[in-house]
C-alpha cells in the first residue's frame, strides 16, 4: 500500500473528523436554546449586525444561496427572523432579527467560552490562538484553489 493513501497520513480525516465533533459538541450547547448549529451561524451573523441581505449573509458563512434560504425560511417560521423583500432591488431579500431572535443572544452569550474550553480541555489560550491563525491561513489557500 501506498504511504500516502493510509487514513492516518490524511490532514483531510482529521479535518472531517474535527469538525463532525465540533458540530457534535455544539449541537449540545444549542440544543437547549432550540438552535441547530447552521442556525447559530446565522444568528452570529446577524448578532454582529442586523439588517443584512441574503446574499451578505451566505457570503459571510461562504454557502450557497440553495442553502441558507431554506434555513432562512425555517428561522422565519420560528420567530427569530423576519425576511423582506428590497425596497432598491424586489430581487433582494433582507434578513432581519424579530425580538426573539435578539433575546437569544443573551442566552446564547455563554457558547463560545463553553466551546473554547471543550477545544483546549486544560490547555492554555496560546494554543486557541495560533488554531485560529492556521485554519485562516488553511481556508484562505483552500478559497484561492476554489
Amino acid at each position: 500500500m501506498h504511504e500516502q493513501l493510509k487514513l492516518d497520513n490524511q490532514i483531510c480525516f482529521r479535518l472531517y473528523a474535527a469538525s463532525r465533533l465540533v458540530t457534535q459538541a455544539y449541537r449540545l450547547l444549542l440544543e437547549p436554546l432550540g438552535l441547530t448549529y447552521p442556525q447559530y451561524l446565522v444568528m452570529m451573523v446577524l448578532w454582529e449586525r442586523d439588517n443584512q441581505l441574503v446574499s451578505d449573509i451566505t457570503h459571510r458563512l461562504m454557502l450557497d444561496t440553495n442553502t441558507v434560504t431554506p434555513l432562512l425560511q425555517r428561522m422565519e417560521r420560528e420567530g427569530l427572523v423576519v425576511r423582506t423583500r428590497g425596497i432598491a432591488d424586489g430581487r433582494q431579500t433582507l434578513v432581519s432579527l424579530t425580538h426573539k431572535g435578539k433575546r437569544l443572544e443573551d442566552k446564547a452569550q455563554n457558547v463560545p467560552t463553553c466551546m473554547v474550553q471543550n477545544l483546549l480541555g486544560d490547555g492554555d489560550i496560546g494554543g486557541y490562538a495560533s488554531l485560529v491563525e492556521n485554519l485562516d491561513t488553511l481556508i484562505g489557500n483552500l478559497k484561492k484553489t476554489l
